[in-house]
This record gives structure tokens, C-alpha cells and sequence, in this order.
């Protein structure tokens, strides 16, 4: 199938947030249960249609883990968007966000449309942070908000469609260069010479 741009996302966060399950329910429609840590990077992809254009969605899932950490690192380059994601039900989680945040701005497109996910929003019983807590890191950092249950599938498809939207409208206003920042052909072109 054809489609007018690609858009490459990395997913970020802490280990056990639900990174990879986002990711299966997002391209698969299905969750599973019991999921094995993530080593270095997986990938998935789909289609999405914004504006009547059809859109490929590149979806890099990254590991959690600190000794991955500087592999994630690469990952950042020609990213359109990210998934920050947490755990509502994890406040560590919460808690290493700053840190998340800051190697996408050290590593990552200036213009990169980064969206705070709260993941496991179904377990609301043990939830540790409250959704105003999300939504206030959200507002203080300029980033875009959503709650989301990769069990239930609740909102999956919004966090990824919001962030094409806002992709979307950055790359009609300029702010971001299809060509240049964003484009998973320029990722190859520059790993081919650098050989």
C-alpha cells in the first residue's frame, strides 16, 4: 500500500510500563499477558489516515532497562514522534520521566512531537499517580497527554493518532523537514555513508 509520508516513533520509558504491549495493541489489536523484556529495540508499523492522506507509521518499541540505555540513544535519530510512557500504577516510574525526557532533547529532532502516555489506567485501584500529576508534567514540559490501558485498549489508538496529527501539522507549518529530520530513507542514506 502507498502512502504520503512516513513517520518514525520511538517509544521510551522505564522497564515494565507496557511499552511493548502499546506497541502489539496498537498494530495487532491484542494484548498480551505476559510479555519478555525487551532486548535492544522491536519494531512494528501500520497505517494511519490523517487529513485524507494515508501516513506509515514507523514504530520503534525500546528497551527499558539502563544497561540499554545508550543503544535507545541511537534510536532517536529522524524521530518524528516519541511515546514517553509510564506506569500510573508504578511513582518510580513517574519519578524518572525528567530523565527520559531530557535524552530525547539531548538526542532527538528539537521539533519531535513527544506525547506522555499513562499507561495501566484499568488498574485504577493501585494507581500511584494521579492523572492530574500526568497532565501537570505534561503542561510544565509542552507535551502532549493521554491515559491509556494496553490491556483494554482504551485510547491506544488515540495516543498514536494524536501524535501523527500533531506530526502532521509541524511538518504543513515548516517546523519539521520530511527530508531531513524525519525520514527513515535519510536514516539509511547516512548509515550507508558512514560506512
Amino acid at each position: 500500500m502507498s502512502y504520503a509520508y512516513l513517520f518514525k516513533y520511538i517509544i521510551i520509558g522505564d522497564t515494565a510500563v507496557g511499552k511493548s504491549c502499546l506497541l502489539l495493541q496498537f498494530t495487532d489489536k491484542r494484548f498480551q499477558p505476559v510479555y519478555d523484556l525487551t532486548i535492544g529495540v522491536e519494531f512494528g508499523a501500520r497505517m494511519v489516515n490523517i487529513a485524507d492522506k494515508q501516513i506509515k507509521l514507523q514504530i520503534w518499541d525500546t528497551a527499558g532497562q539502563e544497561s540499554f540505555r545508550s543503544i535507545t540513544r541511537s534510536y532517536y535519530r529522524g524521530a518524528a514522534g516519541a511515546l514517553l510512557v509510564y506506569d500510573v500504577t508504578r511513582r518510580d516510574t513517574f519519578n524518572h520521566l525528567a530523565s527520559w525526557l531530557q535524552d530525547a532533547q539531548q538526542h532527538a529532532s528539537p521539533n519531535m512531537v513527544i506525547t506522555l502516555v499513562g499507561n495501566k489506567f484499568d488498574l485504577d485501584a493501585k494507581r500511584e499517580v494521579k492523572q492530574e500529576e500526568g497532565e501537570s508534567f505534561a503542561r510544565e514540559h509542552k507535551l502532549l497527554f493521554i491515559e491509556t490501558s494496553a490491556k483494554t485498549g482504551a485510547n491506544v489508538e488515540q495516543a498514536f493518532s494524536v501524535t501523527a496529527r500533531a506530526i502532521y501539522e509541524r511538518l504543513q507549518q515548516g517546523l519539521l523537514d520530511i527530508n531531513n529530520d524525519v525520514s527513515f530513507r535519510y536514516l539509511e542514506r547516512d548509515s550507508f555513508d558512514n560506512r
